[in-house]
């Protein structure tokens, strides 16, 4: 880790560091929430002073959105749009034991409740989904179709992981993904069923 007090002026240094800042921020936004997690904390966990931090991120907000909008858009790129619901279906399914730190669902439950963060999760992560996910229909109204997919993503999400609501948290991950996959081919036709993705 780069040190609060190292020159950052080579390219390597500066991008390890912001690196370092927002793994940092994905691990603590997704463990504590948007509220809970401090700059101070983040800053801590990342080998950074604050002044750094805000150097390269402006405030708490920007960080905010960066770590939303930097795992969401690796899910989106991660292969076909096809698969997408899969893919997050799979990531909201994972075990408690197995999420992975700075799982990018848990950071959006656990800031929902937060304006800023809401708003964040709305327009970084939940229009780009959408937009992607009504593509596999040619119903006219395919942006509502996706729409009441993530719905159902956070949901599950929430009841799972959140509330650690039974039957659904222990639940067999490929069992649940094989209804919800079966029932998203009426909505989205061209949506990939396969689970896990390829």
């Amino acid at each position: 880790m780069v040190s609060g007090n190292e020159p950052v002026g080579r390219r390597r240094d500066a991008s390890a560091t912001r690196a370092a800042i927002l793994a940092a921020a994905q691990e603590l936004f997704a463990e504590r929430g948007y509220e809970r997690a401090t700059v101070r904390d983040i800053a801590t966990r990342a080998g950074v002073n604050q002044a750094l931090l805000f150097r390269y991120f402006g405030n708490k907000d920007e960080l905010f959105r960066a770590t939303m909008t930097d795992r969401g858009r690796s899910v989106l790129d991660a292969g076909p749009v096809d698969a997408l619901l899969s893919r997050l279906l799979e990531r909201a399914l994972e075990p408690d034991e197995a999420v992975s730190p700075g799982n990018w669902l848990q950071a959006a439950l656990r800031s929902s409740g937060h304006e800023e963060g809401a708003s964040v999760i709305r327009r970084e992560l939940g229009e780009e989904y959408m937009r992607a996910l009504s593509t596999l229909t040619d119903g006219a109204d395919g942006e509502l179709r996706a729409d009441l997919l993530l719905a159902w993503l956070l949901g599950i999400g929430l009841v799972r992981s959140v509330l650690h609501r039974e039957p659904l948290r222990s639940a067999d991950p490929a069992e649940v993904a094989g209804h919800v996959l079966r029932a998203a081919g009426v909505l989205l036709e061209r949506n990939d069923a396969k689970f896990p993705p390829a």
